[in-house]
């Protein structure tokens, strides 16, 4: 999902069948979009460089993280790159109502987030199993895991803001495991 939002309805052709038919069938060409960012947003559009490749970030190949940055307090994302700066146009995706649901996202995770280390301090097994499952079910998933990778910056205390609570727990190994692995 290009957005990080659950609403997976379509099937994108990353590299458009009009750019390259022979694709048609190519299953790694076939990615789950919502219909906002296939339909609305993306089309069959496919920005390439001066040289042909492609501008816009593949989620198959690359980590989406190394070209955009979340930035929490606001939802939206940042370029990194300029394969950032062109995704983030094609789909779109600092319009309103997903900046709006990564702020929420990031609330929610938050206060989950909070709930597990607690339950990992007491040892509670059942309470960690269902502040992880809290976190795992958030549609934008993508919040949680800029939350665990921006934690570990030099910069992470400004960053989480009224969150900067959670920079040390987000830096334990065991959190972080926990969250980055799906058991």
């Amino acid at each position: 999902m290009y957005c990080g939002d659950n609403l997976g309805t379509d099937i994108d052709h990353f590299d458009p069948m009009s750019r390259s038919p022979r694709r048609t069938f190519d299953w790694l060409n076939h990615l789950l979009a919502c219909s906002a960012c296939n339909s609305h947003h993306k089309r069959d559009r496919f920005p390439v460089d001066s040289e042909g490749n492609p501008l816009l970030i593949d989620p198959t190949a690359e980590d989406p993280f190394d070209h955009l940055l979340l930035a929490l307090s606001v939802g939206e994302y940042q370029p990194l790159s300029d394969k950032g700066r062109v995704t983030i146009e094609v789909f779109g995706l600092n319009r309103p109502l997903l900046a709006r649901g990564r702020q929420q996202a990031r609330r929610v995770v938050s206060r989950s987030l909070r709930e597990l280390w607690r339950a990992l301090g007491r040892g509670d097994e059942k309470a960690v199993e269902e502040a992880l499952l809290c976190i795992r079910e958030q549609p934008l998933a993508d919040v949680c895991q800029a939350m665990v990778r921006l934690a570990s910056t030099k910069r992470a205390q400004i960053v989480f803001g009224q969150d900067e609570d959670l920079v040390g727990p987000l830096r334990n190994p065991e959190m972080r495991g926990l969250l980055t692995t799906w058991r």
